[in-house]
């Protein structure tokens, strides 16, 4: 694994960076009264929950990204690469899309699209390493749960931004 082509310090500002822009529309935790103020399932979780669960999620998906990025080149480990990524591209996209833009229907493509990506890792890592398709595996896992939660805000909410 310690080829050196990924180091722990650029991981890092792969993190840092992201949470920057991530957090420039609209702080931390996002809107908590925008977020609050949609008709949400009765699966919807607390605004509080969010930040945490990044936090831990933005962690394990730097480790697995780590493990992946130093392993030898395959086919695999290109495409794991390039849908993590999109993957932080996204994440990094979500709170201009959802809170800055006020589109929840934009929210839901983009936590979607997350989700595609965090599975299409997952399965990339899966004959890799194991323990990096188990903490990509996190994210899936919560970006599945979380795009259920996004497309019924969407279809359940009028859209502001796109003046629905």
């Amino acid at each position: 694994m310690g080829q050196g082509r990924f180091r722990w310090w650029q991981g890092a500002l792969i993190l840092v960076a992201a949470n920057i822009v991530s957090a420039l529309p609209a702080g931390i935790g996002g809107d908590g009264a925008f977020y609050n103020s949609f008709v949400q399932p009765a699966a919807a979780p607390p605004d509080w929950v969010f930040p945490p669960a990044w936090f831990a999620l933005n962690i394990t998906s730097v480790v697995a990204l780590h493990r992946i990025a130093n392993l030898p080149p395959h086919p695999r480990r290109r495409i794991f690469i390039a849908s993590e990524c999109l993957g932080w591209v996204l994440f990094a996209a979500f709170t201009t899309l959802y809170f800055l833009l006020r589109s929840p229907v934009l929210g839901a493509v983009d936590t979607v699209l997350g989700a595609m990506a965090a599975a299409t890792s997952c399965l990339m890592a899966a004959r890799l390493d194991r323990l990096a398709a188990v903490l990509v595996g996190l994210r899936a896992a919560w970006l599945l749960y979380a795009g259920y939660v996004s497309v019924w805000v969407a279809l359940a909410n009028p859209d502001p931004f796109l003046g629905g």
